[in-house]
């Protein structure tokens, strides 16, 4: 729910701005989508952390200490093409490139991989559902 209401706030905005926005429903069929794996990843992030340092204070500082560099990573901000080799090749594999690329193909309408964009999210939330599900007993104890 925060990030299908956090991508209200950002439409909202962006309309505001008058970006230019291609909005029709399949689109945001597939912005929904988009933003419900990402979260799924991002989420199960947060609980392996948590499931592995067992504190709040250490969650909290190893959460910020991931997501920072996920975000300067991807695509975010400056296409890859751009970007020095090494970091070219964190971009790749970083799941943040592919939301990024995922949300911007159907709401600008430029050109995307939105079907390997959607692959490689639904595997990272697979593999992060995975892996707070094996750490959820210790978290619990």
């Amino acid at each position: 729910m925060r990030a299908l209401s956090q991508g209200v706030v950002v439409l909202t905005l962006s309309a505001l701005l008058g970006v230019g926005l291609t909005l029709s429903p399949p689109r945001l069929a597939v912005v929904v989508v988009v933003l419900l794996l990402s979260a799924a990843f991002f989420s199960c992030l947060s609980m392996t952390i948590a499931g592995l340092v067992l504190t709040r204070d250490r969650l909290m500082g190893i959460v910020q200490a991931i997501t920072m560099p996920l975000f300067f990573g991807s695509n975010a901000l400056y296409p890859v093409a751009l970007m020095p080799a090494w970091l070219q090749a964190v971009s790749r594999v970083n799941p943040l490139s592919y939301e990024v690329d995922a949300l911007r193909g159907p709401l600008t309408g430029t050109p995307s991989r939105l079907g390997l964009d959607i692959a490689v999210l639904t595997a990272a939330a697979l593999l992060g559902v995975a892996a707070a599900s094996a750490l959820l007993g210790r978290l619990a104890r």
